[in-house]
This record gives C-alpha cells, sequence and structure tokens, in this order.
C-alpha cells in the first residue's frame, strides 16, 4: 500500500511537472504566410500568493514568413495582461518622446538614464527593390513616459544605420481595465521603418527596473501567484491586414 501511495505521488509531480513544461513552451502562431513565435514570461515564477512581489517580465518574439519572403511590417501589437501583474511608475523619472527623436542609443540612454526601465535588442528586415531583404540589428531600450489621465506611457528606442541613420521610437500606452482574469490593456504603434522598407522580425526585452521612491524600494512590475497560472492574448497587426492572435497560459508557484 505504501508503495502504491508513493508511486501515485511520484505519477501525479510528475504529471504536473510535464503539464508546467507544456505551458512554458514558446507559442507558435501561423495565419497563411506569417509565423510569430512568441516566448515571454515573468520571473521569479514562484511568488507570494497574496501579496505582491517585485518581478522581471521577459518580451521575447520572432516573425517570419513560411516561405522565406519579404515580411509584411508590424503595424500595431494589442495586449491583454492577467489582473495579478501591476505597474508601478510613481517615482519614476520621465522621459518625453522629443528627447529620444534623432538620437543614437548612446545619446538616448545619456539624455535619459534615470528613466530607463528595460534594454535588450531587436532586429529589423529592410528590402529595397530589386534586391534580397537584409537584417538590421539594433539595442533597445525602454523608457518611462509617465502617467496621464489613467494611461501609462512607455517609449521603445531602437537606431538603424540602413538606408540611412534613423532613430525608431515606438510608444506603448497602458491602462487599466476589468475584463475577466486581465487588468491591463497595452497597444504599441510601430511607425514606418526604412521608409516602410522595414519590418521587424525580432525583439527581446528585459524588463526589470527596481528603485527608491520617498526612501522606500519600489520595482516597477509587481506580480502575485493566487491559481498556479497567469494569461496575456492579445494580436498583432500586419500592413498587409494579416492579424496574428496570440493567448498564453504560464505557470506560476504560489507561496505563502
Amino acid at each position: 500500500m505504501k508503495r502504491l501511495i508513493l508511486s501515485t505521488l511520484v505519477g501525479a509531480a510528475l504529471t504536473l511537472l510535464v503539464a508546467a513544461v507544456a505551458l512554458a513552451k514558446p507559442e507558435v502562431v501561423r495565419v497563411g504566410n506569417l509565423v510569430l513565435r512568441d516566448n515571454g514570461g515573468i520571473s521569479p515564477t514562484r511568488l507570494p500568493r497574496h501579496r505582491q512581489a517585485p518581478v522581471a517580465a521577459i518580451l521575447k518574439a520572432t516573425i517570419r514568413t513560411a516561405d522565406d519572403s519579404h515580411l509584411p511590417a508590424v503595424r500595431e501589437v494589442v495586449l491583454d495582461v492577467d489582473r495579478i501583474i501591476h505597474i508601478n511608475a510613481r517615482g519614476l523619472p520621465v522621459c518625453k518622446a522629443r528627447q529620444l527623436e534623432a538620437r543614437d542609443t548612446k545619446a538616448a540612454r545619456r539624455i535619459c538614464g534615470r528613466a530607463i526601465v528595460g534594454r535588450g535588442a531587436g532586429s529589423v528586415e529592410i528590402a529595397f527593390p530589386e534586391q534580397k531583404p537584409i537584417m538590421v540589428s539594433s539595442p533597445l531600450t525602454m523608457f518611462n513616459g509617465g502617467v496621464r489621465g489613467g494611461t501609462t506611457t512607455l517609449f521603445v528606442h531602437a537606431f538603424i544605420t540602413v538606408p540611412v541613420p534613423a532613430a525608431i521610437v515606438i510608444p506603448i500606452k497602458i491602462t487599466s481595465i476589468h475584463r475577466g482574469r486581465y487588468g491591463l490593456h497595452t497597444i504599441s504603434k510601430i511607425p514606418p521603418i526604412a521608409g516602410g522598407s522595414g519590418s521587424v522580425s525580432r525583439f527581446k526585452l528585459k524588463i526589470d527596473r527596481k528603485f527608491a521612491y520617498r526612501g522606500k524600494k519600489a520595482s516597477y512590475l509587481t506580480a502575485s501567484c493566487p491559481t498556479g497560472h497567469y494569461f496575456t492574448k492579445g494580436h498583432v497587426l500586419f500592413d498587409d491586414g494579416t492579424r496574428l492572435d496570440i493567448v498564453h497560459v504560464l505557470p506560476c508557484t504560489p507561496s505563502r
């Protein structure tokens, strides 16, 4: 009987482990010729059940075409985030869009360094007429744009040198919502890149800003884990009208 109970417990533990690994796998979505691989999440995943704790977020995705043709340009990314995840920008220095425009990465980080909330890297596929597409990479920097009228603003800055040196500034607007399990609604508008010839193909951003406000330690992102899972959903809209829908169910571990 003891062996049977032990075997059952081990089997149940393995089943839960396999389920957690399955839920943590990258989400791969294909619509027509477009394929998106999304592999983001928060860290740590062991979190208090009933209170908020500091976390970092990883935003990571790649986009490609199934036949290796040039990508259509991304125009909009919309994401709804589980209500267990909170944003706290109170007391954090603010950067304005005009401070980032026409500046390379080094200059942008120097001018608005105190407003940085995340860093990473990205790639853009640029296609010129009668030429094979080329890949151009850039560091990515996310800046706090402040809170106004219930809307939190972020700016993602990149700088490319092809076909000419140019800064890319992507605004992200975040508002609170009450839609079932979702508590945050984000909209990112991607401006034309390289005169419309550039398409975002890859990006990875880590948001992990800790700071002090009124003598107390604070974190830009916090989260809890009341149920063992958290959810995100959204879509990516391309300039050819294609829409890729994304739904993530990710594991976390509740602690006391």
